[in-house]
Parts: structure tokens; C-alpha cells; sequence
């Protein structure tokens, strides 16, 4: 369940890095404004564990068959804006312009990632989250050819997994990611984790 919470003005990126390290996470407000930001925390709280060897996840025999017939070409980094406007260009969205502005600005500074499935030189999917410290924040996810967003997720995770990241963050558990093995957890014991991901230092190499 989402809680709405008072928070500051996101005037820069590094708004949403102290949101992010307390616990708490934006989402545009359309019907309020393009240019309006609510911040929120959900209890409990969606994550997917990161073990080595793809041992956190589980991978369905199908996409085990997408994977190994390699119908997309995965790059990291090189569209994030045109990630995160797929990502928006949804009939109903949070994803509004001063998200977009914001996380094109964490991109910038190299805290926001993006993940990218294409097929035939052509864009088909994709996400974008922030990676900070120890933890990575998922935010978003797209797809216009079946599995593109999947494959560019498993990308993600042997990323997160390959340079010991100790979080992997979604929020709330959608049924893509359930097909995956994520698990709600407390609140509170989501801040412990948070705690100590974000006393280590990782990096985003791929």
C-alpha cells in the first residue's frame, strides 16, 4: 500500500537521492500539474533478492529459450531518454515532465541507468532506475515486442549481482514481477537493508 508523505521541493537530482536513502520515492502528478512531484513509501515494500549465479530470481523455461536464441541486442546507457519516455507513454502515467526532467539529470550526474532491448536496430524495450551506493531503485518498464522488457531486467540483475549490490528496490510487486520471485517485506525491515546498502559502496559496471 502507498503512503503519501510531506517531502521537499525536488528542485535537483539530489532531492530524490535523500528521498530515495530515507525510504521514500516520487511520482509525478498529472491532474495536479506536469511539473508537480508527490512523494510517497509503500508498506509493505516490493524488493527481489540479489544472489550470485541467477539464484534470486526465478527464470521461466520460455524466457530460458528467449535468452539462449538471443532475439535482442541489450545495451545499457546509451537512450535513457527515449527509455523513460516509453516508459511514460502509457494511457495513465506518473511518469510526468518533471520526472523525466529529474531523471535525465541523475543520468547526467551517472546515478540514473537504463537498460535497452533492441531488435532489428529498433528500440523495443527497456527500464531505468537509480543506482546509489549499495542499493538500486527500480523505477520503471517498458516493452512494444513480447519479453524485451524481461530480457533487459535479467540484464539488470547479473549488473547488480556481477558487483555486489545489496538491494534491488521496486516498490510494489507487479505479476511480471512475481513471475520473477519478488517478495514483500516490512517497512522496517526494508530501512534495515536500505541502512546497510547504502554504508557500502558500488559501482554500476557493466
Amino acid at each position: 500500500m502507498y503512503y503519501k508523505v510531506n517531502f521537499k521541493e525536488p528542485n535537483t537530482y539530489k532531492t530524490i537521492l535523500e528521498a530515495y536513502s530515507l525510504g521514500i520515492f516520487p511520482m509525478g502528478s498529472n491532474y495536479l500539474g506536469d511539473d508537480i512531484i508527490e512523494w510517497f513509501y509503500s508498506d509493505p515494500r516490493g524488493i527481489i533478492k540479489l544472489e550470485s549465479d541467477f539464484k534470486g530470481i526465478k527464470i521461466s523455461r520460455s524466457l530460458k529459450q528467449v535468452l539462449k536464441k538471443n532475439i535482442f541486442e541489450v545495451k545499457i546507457d546509451t537512450n535513457f531518454e527515449q527509455v523513460i519516455k516509453g516508459c511514460a507513454a502509457r494511457q495513465t502515467t506518473w511518469i510526468n515532465k518533471k520526472i523525466i526532467e529529474l531523471y535525465t539529470e541523475l543520468h547526467k550526474k551517472g546515478y540514473a541507468h537504463s537498460i535497452e532491448t533492441y531488435k532489428d536496430n529498433k528500440l523495443v524495450g527497456g527500464l531505468y532506475g537509480v543506482a546509489y551506493r549499495g542499493a538500486f531503485f527500480g523505477e520503471s518498464m517498458f516493452h512494444i515486442y513480447p519479453n524485451a522488457s524481461k530480457v533487459a531486467f535479467i540484464k539488470l540483475y547479473q549488473i547488480l549481482t556481477a558487483n555486489n549490490y545489496l538491494l534491488l528496490d521496486i516498490q510494489m510487486i507487479t505479476s511480471l514481477f512475481l513471475s520473477f520471485g519478488a517478495i514483500y517485506i516490512p517497512f522496517s525491515y526494508y530501512l534495515n537493508i536500505l541502512k546497510k546498502a547504502l554504508e557500502e559502496e558500488r559501482e554500476f559496471k557493466y
